[in-house]
Order: structure tokens, then sequence, then C-alpha cells
């Protein structure tokens, strides 16, 4: 059987783009190392008409379905499981919509282009500027990999969210093959669409386990031309809380960006990239990050100055620039602190939020407890605190001691989530729950919400052949 369903698959895609064996053999590898699975081939479809096909063909065959673009999950979503469970489907395939690259329309008047699931981010955002627009969602260390598709499965957020939305809030239609193989064209650019349940909002965030998204249209925004950026050293989190509800009220909507850094992080980052310099001339335990743009050419170093002059307690000193090049090395503190984890050694990661006002408590409740139970623990903590999203990740300085920890990354976990639910958060801020948080999930979501969700699961999805053992 497993020979006929490949051949099929040929049939249907073109045999140089149906791999097996070694040459399937990456796909099968998550972005961090951590899920390898096998499955029986990786399909590549071009169109929508043949992903519709080889997921018709697959439905027939009782035959699971592993959606994959860039494969840049951090959760364990986009690749198949290491062992599959033959009571519910014979074989599972993954199929990767990365040859599916089409930009189907521009529309500079309506603010919209309809893009397929396999464009890349750092391309679409590309093409925005190039017709001076603005697709404002960004993951700056892996727009260049990862894809549409994918931002929209896993509800992407980014250092943009403050100001924009998550991927959730840039997109007004949605084409999605179904698990059955049917297609269901959504690709509407309307703003006002008061006819019914809204369903483009079951597929984005849903991991690919409801259907696979082929293409969306996205919503654009005017080009900034004015930005001014500022680093700022802060006494502690509250301090960095009570600095943007005050830019907030100075500024308005003209805050794009603004994310908070722990000591520990911009160490391993001045540790391991050479290019790198410390901002200020002496050091600090807590450092933001903020930026302010206009559409219009409009001095905003002035604004974001005296705002910053308007807000002295807390804030032990300040940079300000208007310039490019110099906001763009205070980025690159931000953008390279997970390669620079990487680099020092694995770390328990936790990707979380909790109401911004929350923030502060948080992180106080966090590492007072595992630093109780773990003493000499180092807390790597940084992120995107103008939504209440913080990367907060645990490790030992020392690699001798740091793999004894490593061992009880469900304690770890277990601290962590439960101050997150006991601050009204969410054990996934961005990341989605892939295979990495879908046992943890039941202990945190109520029993209807699990009831529901699995009821939408069944209903869009009878035969449990879409990306099974994710999210539920």
């Amino acid at each position: 059987m497993s020979s006929k369903l490949i051949e099929g698959f040929q049939q249907l895609v073109g045999a140089d783009h149906v791999l097996t064996g070694m040459f399937a053999a990456p796909y099968y590898k998550d972005k961090r190392g951590n899920y390898t699975g096998s499955a029986l081939a990786v399909v590549l479809p071009s169109t929508t008409q043949q992903v519709s096909a080889v997921v018709a063909l697959c439905a027939s065959q009782r035959t699971a379905v592993i959606p994959q673009g860039g494969n840049t999950s951090l959760c364990g979503a986009s690749v198949p499981l290491p062992d599959i469970d033959r009571k519910l489907y014979e074989h599972q395939i993954v199929l990767n919509l990365s040859r599916m690259k089409g930009i189907r329309a521009f529309d500079a008047v309506n603010y919209t282009m309809t893009v397929e699931a396999g464009c890349t981010l750092a391309q679409v955002r590309e093409i925005a500027a190039e017709n001076n627009r603005l697709f404002p969602l960004s993951l700056t260390a892996i727009d260049t990999w990862c894809e549409i598709g994918g931002n929209l499965s896993t509800n992407a957020g980014g250092i943009g969210v403050l100001r924009y939305g998550n991927m959730r809030d840039l997109v007004l239609g949605l084409e999605v093959v179904l698990p059955d193989g049917r297609i269901w064209n959504g690709l509407r650019s309307l703003r006002k669409d008061n006819t019914g349940y809204d369903l483009k909002h079951l597929f984005i965030g849903a991991e690919g386990t409801l259907g696979i998204i082929t293409a969306a249209v996205l919503k654009l925004f005017p080009r900034p031309v004015s930005q001014a950026t500022a680093c700022i050293a802060v006494r502690d989190p509250a301090a960095a809380v009570a600095l943007l509800a005050h830019l907030r009220a100075s500024c308005g909507d003209r805050i794009s960006a603004f994310e908070i850094i722990a000591r520990p992080c911009l160490d391993l980052v001045l540790q391991h990239f050479p290019d790198t310099a410390e901002p200020f001339q002496q050091t600090h335990p807590w450092m933001v990050i903020t930026e302010l743009s206009d559409v219009l050419e409009v001095p905003l170093e002035a604004a974001l100055r005296g705002a910053l002059n308007s807000f002295a307690e807390g804030i032990t000193e300040y940079l300000v620039t208007d310039s490019k090049e110099q906001a763009a090395k205070w980025w690159n503190l931000r953008k390279f602190i997970s390669d620079a984890q990487k680099i020092d050694g694995i770390s328990i990661k936790h990707d979380v939020s909790v109401p911004i006002s929350n923030v502060p408590a948080f992180i106080d409740l966090a590492d007072a407890a595992l630093k109780r139970e773990f003493p000499g623990v180092r807390i790597v903590a940084f992120g995107h605190i103008g939504d209440g999203n913080i990367h907060y990740n645990a490790s030992m300085a020392e690699p001798v001691k740091n793999a004894p920890f490593l061992a009880n990354s469900k304690i770890v976990n277990r601290i962590v989530y439960d101050i997150v639910i006991q601050l009204n958060g969410s054990i996934s801020a961005e990341h989605g729950l892939g295979q990495l948080k879908r046992e943890e999930i039941r202990r945190y979501k109520n029993a209807l919400e699990l009831e529901l969700m699995r009821n939408i699961k069944h209903t869009l999805d009878p035969k449990g052949l879409m990306n099974p053992g994710k999210v539920l």
C-alpha cells in the first residue's frame, strides 16, 4: 500500500517533489532539534489544487497529514511524531508548502495583499515596502525562513504587537484545504463582513490541526518614514511597566515596540557576539528598548526625549537616536539573545504572557520560587513587555551543573506555569502548543474549554488525520 500511495503522490505533484529516505530526513526534525519523527514521505505541492488532491488521497487511505512551512516551530508542531498510532491512521506524510510562493494580488488602495502560504515573512515585508506599504509582523531572527502559513497557524506575534496586533489581527481572509480535501475559499478583503461565524479564526492559531492554510489576504499599513529609538536603563520591571504607561499617554500610537532585557541576556550577547557593545558606560540590571515611528516626516527624537525627561522615577539613564544605524546596534542586543543562549547551552524555555500590569509580579514571584528550589539558577528574561509576553528561560551557568538541572524541567515548568495562571496569564503566548505543551494544557485549561476544542476538532476532522498529536 505504501508504494502505491507514493506513486499516487508522484502523479499528483511530480516525482521530483515527493521525497523519501535521506532526502526527506531534514524535514522530520524541528528547528531546535528537540523533536524528530518519521513519515512515509515529504510531499511538496505547488498549487492549492494539488494540496487538495493530496489531502483527499490521504483521507481515503487513512493517512495522516503534517502541514509544514519553513519548519521554524519552537514546539514541535511542524514535524511528524516519532511513533504513529496505527489504530488511528496507517501512515503519515509531511505536506510542505514551501513551493507555494505566489503573490496573487496587491491592492495598494485597499491596503491588502493576497499571498500563498509558502511566501516567507521577509518576502512579504519586502514586497510591501517596495510598494510604499508596511506589513508589520517582524520576527527578526527568523524572518528569512518562517513562512506565512506557519505564521498564521501559530498566530505569530513579535515585537510589533503593541501597535499592530498578532497575526490574527493582520489577516482579512483565508483559503483553507479541509481535512477531506475540499477547498474553502474565504479570501475576502473586507474589513466589515457580519454574515455569520468568522470561520477564518478557527484556523488561525490551530497549528494545522483543523486544515491547511494555503493563501491569505493580509492587511497592510502606511509605511513609517520617521522614527526614534531609545535605549533605557531602568531600575526593575515595575519601572519599565510604569514607563510604558507613561509613554503611551505621552506618545500614543507612535510607540511601535517596547522590549525589556534582563542583565543576564545582555551578558550572553556581549560574550558570544563580538560586534555588539555595552550601550552605557556602566552596567544596569534591566534595560528597555523602545521605538516611535510616524508616517509623517516629523522629528520624533525630541518628542521621545521629552517624554523620558518627564518620567524621572525608575530611569537610571537613557540614550535616544534617530539614526537607523545606531538603532540597529541596540536592536541587535535584543535580536541575538536566543542565539546567544543556544551557543551557551540548553535552557528550560517558557513563552508566557500575563496582563502587562502583572509582569513585575510574575518575574518577582517566578525568580524567587526558582531560586529557592534551585540555588544558583540563572534566569534569562526578556521580551515583549508591551503586550505582556515574556520569554523566561532558566539554566545553570556552569555546564557541569546544567545537565542535572535540565532533568528537573517538569518541576521548573510547574513552578513557572502555576505562577502564570495565578496571575491570569497563558502558558503559551506566541509559540503555540505543538507537542511540547500538549499535555500541560490539560492542567491549565478548564474542562469546558477543552471539550469545546475537541468538539470543533471532531467536526472538522472526524478521522483525526490532520496533524495528529499536536495541541490536543
